[in-house]
């Protein structure tokens, strides 16, 4: 059953962040896609895969070379019709979000800013002009309801906020001059709600089992916002239900 029916038939497809749980999962169930025709999974880590339609390779976010080399070997065979950027730190071993303004450390900040908004932006700024023009094209960043501004009313985390308001902001820029030459594409920002994967794992005490996703749920919820879109969703940012997230 096509995932992507609104999509040209034998789609080419990047994942970014393909080894982590919502981008392994994007991984699965576009390879079952039978519209999808060749999948770019890219990531930090080496992906074990056996599938003939799914091309690995490593990318590192805070390797602009790695960026750009990753998007042209996307694009070799033909125009990119999705890119979806599934990367993103909220805690490691080093970072941990801050509770308070007294916990907020330069260093874990520019981390953070690193992966969850800089990041992006670089791939933005090498597969987007390698997408599809003729058609709809979907280029598709995780982001989060805490980004949102207007919706911020406990506080905390400030880093991790400040990376997926920053996101959003990015999303929407980048929208705006995509759609300039590319009027059929789509630019947004997807909130895949709380997802049972290792970033969220130290956080879930206080999530109702029935708002506690599996990776499955999510991206399921997530690939059938990505095939509803239309050009004038674009800049936008979508949570896992197809409500719109207000900045």
């Amino acid at each position: 059953m096509p995932n992507l029916s609104s999509l040209s038939s034998n789609s080419n497809v990047a994942i970014i962040g393909a080894s982590g749980g919502i981008g392994a999962e994007f991984l699965r169930q576009l390879c079952a896609d039978p519209r999808v025709e060749r999948i770019h999974a890219w990531s930090r880590t080496e992906i074990d895969v056996s599938d003939p339609k799914i091309l690995t390779g490593a990318i590192d976010l805070f390797d602009e070379t790695s960026i750009r080399e990753a998007a042209v070997a996307s694009s070799i065979a033909a125009p990119l019709d999705a890119v979806v950027v599934t990367t993103g730190v909220l805690h490691d071993l080093s970072i941990q979000p801050e509770k308070s303004i007294a916990d907020i450390d330069p260093e874990s900040m520019l981390d953070v800013l690193g992966v969850n908004t800089i990041g992006p932006a670089l791939v933005a700024k090498h597969f987007l002009p390698l997408m599809r023009r003729d058609a709809k094209s979907v280029f598709a960043a995780l982001s989060a309801r805490v980004g949102s501004i207007s919706d911020n009313r406990l506080g905390g985390w400030v880093s991790y906020r400040m990376s997926k308001a920053a996101l959003n902001m990015l999303i929407k820029t980048i929208a705006i001059e995509h759609a300039r030459r590319f009027p059929h594409a789509v630019v947004v920002g997807l909130h895949p709600g709380t997802v049972d994967t290792d970033l969220s794992k130290p956080f879930q005490r206080r999530v109702p089992s029935d708002q506690l996703f599996t990776t499955t749920e999510s991206v399921n919820h997530l690939l059938q916002v990505v095939d509803r879109l239309v050009p004038d969703d674009t800049g936008l940012c979508f949570a896992w239900d197809g409500q719109v997230i207000e900045p």
